[in-house]
């Protein structure tokens, strides 16, 4: 088994506008996002009941 490291960037909040079309955000960005936002929230990103194991199920 092997170790990767990934060097995330932080996303700034943005005023949520919900007038307009949403704006497009690259994978990258939304990865960042939901990577923060699980480690906000104290959930595991691997193991059993992680943000990559229920990413997964919902593809």
């Amino acid at each position: 088994m092997t170790d990767t490291a990934v060097e995330l960037e932080t996303v700034e909040p943005v005023e949520k506008d919900l007038s307009g079309p949403p704006v497009p955000v690259s994978d990258e960005q939304l990865v960042a996002m939901l990577v923060e936002r699980a480690r906000s929230e104290g959930l595991q990103l691997t193991w059993q009941g992680g943000l990559l194991q229920q990413l997964t199920v919902m593809m």
